[in-house]
């Protein structure tokens, strides 16, 4: 169980995932003004830049090895997740780029089992087993294997290994500077990529500055201080599980924002994804182990 208080705990993952979800149909709208990887870029080299001063007198890591445990999660976190999710805006849904991006979770758990020996319960499975149909089920029935659906899958891979890195490192680093730097060096990333792999552009006025803004401060800074904070609190298979319902805020302000239709198969999935949250959640017994052995 996490050491924060179930309440907070309970608040903070509603805040995170809904900042994590809405923040897909925010980013199409900013599509019309900036290049996918340009859009980003800034996002985190300015989120990064201003997180960066407010985290001047806490404890910086103190050896090149930290920095590059910092740097590695920048790349996973800021620049392999975002970039893969604003590319494949351009040819899916936000709600379907949302909704593959957050099989994460189920990453998290097989990469656990095969690389780290974390040992999951067999109800676990089931729950996990439960959310990735529950996501099938909400792209109804089937997946569009084109180039969008693909970096939708690579972003949620990117993700899973990010969140067993920061579970591994994040201890040994303060939250607030691992936040500022990984962002700030993802965002370096995605600026370097924008000059490399596509043709930069911008157009700036109210609309898309004021998406800019709120991309970076609400949507990166706070975000990610609040999830960082969450996997070093709790176990990272059990945090991420929550992830599910990020999906549905994608969904949700996709048709609140953009217009997007919410189908049917979107209600089915539902019940599906929040079975599998209930049991990946399912409380231990105390005479057997813990929900992660380290």
């Amino acid at each position: 169980m996490s050491r924060v208080n179930p309440l907070i705990y309970g608040s903070l993952v509603i805040l995170t995932t809904a900042l994590m979800g809405s923040s897909f149909a925010v980013g199409k709208i900013g599509l019309e003004y900036v290049s996918p990887l340009l859009l980003v870029g800034i996002r985190f080299t300015l989120a990064g830049m201003l997180m960066a001063l407010f985290v001047l007198k806490r404890r910086h890591p103190g050896s090149l090895a930290a920095w590059l445990r910092v740097f590695t999660i920048g790349l996973f976190q800021s620049a392999g997740v975002m970039g893969c999710i604003f590319i494949s805006l351009r040819t899916i849904t936000a709600s379907e780029s949302s909704i593959l991006t957050f099989m994460n979770p189920l990453f998290v758990v097989i990469f656990g089992t095969l690389f780290t020996k974390t040992r999951y319960r067999l109800i676990q499975w089931v729950g996990v087993t439960l959310g990735f149909i529950g996501v099938f089920v909400t792209l109804g029935f089937h997946l569009h294997l084109h180039f969008g659906t693909l970096l939708g899958l690579l972003g949620a891979v990117s993700w899973a290994v990010a969140t067993l890195l920061i579970k591994r490192w994040g201890p040994q680093i303060d939250t607030w500077v691992l936040t500022a730097y990984q962002m700030l060096f993802g965002g370096l990333l995605l600026l370097i990529g924008s000059v490399t792999l596509e043709q930069p552009h911008i157009s700036f006025n109210v609309v898309s500055i004021s998406i800019l803004v709120w991309l970076s401060i609400m949507a990166s800074i706070v975000q990610f201080a609040i999830w960082f904070y969450l996997l070093q609190h709790g176990d990272p298979g059990k945090t991420s599980a929550f992830l599910f319902l990020a999906p549905f805020f994608g969904v949700l302000s996709g048709w609140l924002i953009l217009g997007e239709p919410v189908r049917d198969t979107v209600l089915i999935g539902g019940f599906f994804i929040f079975a599998g949250i209930f049991l990946v959640n399912w409380p231990e017994s105390k005479k057997k182990r813990a929900w992660l052995t380290d």
